[in-house]
């Protein structure tokens, strides 16, 4: 294939999760249904924390700013491939494909810090209950925010700035419906090896260490857990954790399942089929999670609730 220089592409093409125009209204009205309940769902965490004071601890305020990273995540590729579906348009620029990479992998990498800060919140919440507000403090907990967005912002900026140094050839369809970072290295001429070791090399630190954060945490819960005299107590202690292992488990479930999906299949389109599982579900089902599971939210959604219809 003739290779073109990166300064003279203008556009590539996202080809979608399919191609036949009769399944583009359904896709269209699937997303778009998606994008709206992620976006009512997580508001509504981030209403209910805000107007209730019983919830203004470090557990909910984590919580609320991961319902504003699954806003953030899901606006940074749904509202793109619906307008292309309306405008029967699959371009995007190479500008907006770079931006597109970097804010995806910031929101990602952010969901996955935020995720690990909560299971050591939780930790410190059971395990050292007397000391808990004084390291929990809120300038302890608005630093791991701004570290976690700074790691992710230096992790997005360093694959970025790294796919501008590649030369694209003539073919540029990406056979997904947002720009994946693997994606769009495939598209590349020119030699990609450091880009993927990259990838690597971050993708095993970027999962290793946080997934071993939450383990090394939740080793520790229960083992106090099962050590407390009251089943009372205990039922408590599991209460407070379930709707952040189920959290953990849709995250690193589906990130994990869409990498073995790619892994045994050669077909673009299933891989971009499966990506959809942790790039728009998780942050959907995350307020359901949470305000079905929680006592303190249901009471909390439902008191703003009752308040919304006064207020209007």
């Amino acid at each position: 294939m003739k290779a073109r220089n990166q300064t003279a592409i203008s556009e590539f093409l996202l080809l979608g999760l399919t191609e036949d125009p009769a399944l583009q209204p359904l896709v269209f009205s699937l997303f778009l249904s998606m994008y709206l309940v992620t976006i009512m769902g997580n508001l509504l965490i981030i209403l209910a924390i805000s107007s209730d004071s019983h919830l203004h601890t470090p557990m909910y305020f984590f919580l609320c700013i991961l319902s504003a990273n699954d806003i953030c995540l899901s606006t940074s590729t749904v509202p793109k491939m619906l307008v292309n579906i309306l405008r029967q348009d699959q371009s995007i620029t190479y500008s907006g494909c770079l931006c597109q990479v970097c804010f995806f992998i910031i929101f990602v990498g952010l969901e996955n810090c935020l995720i690990t800060v909560m299971s050591y919140d939780r930790y410190v919440a059971i395990c050292h209950p007397l000391k808990y507000t004084v390291i929990m403090n809120p300038r302890l907990c608005a630093v791991l925010v701004l570290l976690s967005l700074v790691i992710s912002i230096v992790h997005a900026l360093l694959h970025t700035l790294m796919v501008l140094r590649l030369s694209f050839c003539t073919d540029l369809e990406i056979p997904h419906f947002f720009c994946e970072l693997a994606q769009v290295l495939k598209l590349a001429c020119s030699d990609t090896l450091i880009n993927n070791l990259l990838v690597y090399l971050v993708a095993v630190l970027f999962a290793g260490v946080p997934l071993s954060g939450i383990i090394f945490s939740y080793v520790h819960i229960v083992y106090s857990v099962l050590r407390m005299p009251s089943s009372g107590g205990k039922h408590k202690a599991f209460s407070t954790c379930g709707s952040h292992l189920s959290v953990v488990s849709l995250f690193y479930g589906t990130g994990l399942g869409v990498y073995i999906s790619s892994a045994v299949t050669d077909s673009s389109r299933k891989s971009a089929v499966a990506s959809v599982m942790y790039s728009v579900v998780p942050q959907m089902l995350n307020p359901f999670i949470y305000s079905l599971r929680n006592r303190d939210m249901k009471v909390s959604v439902r008191m703003l609730m009752g308040r919304t219809p006064s207020v209007l």
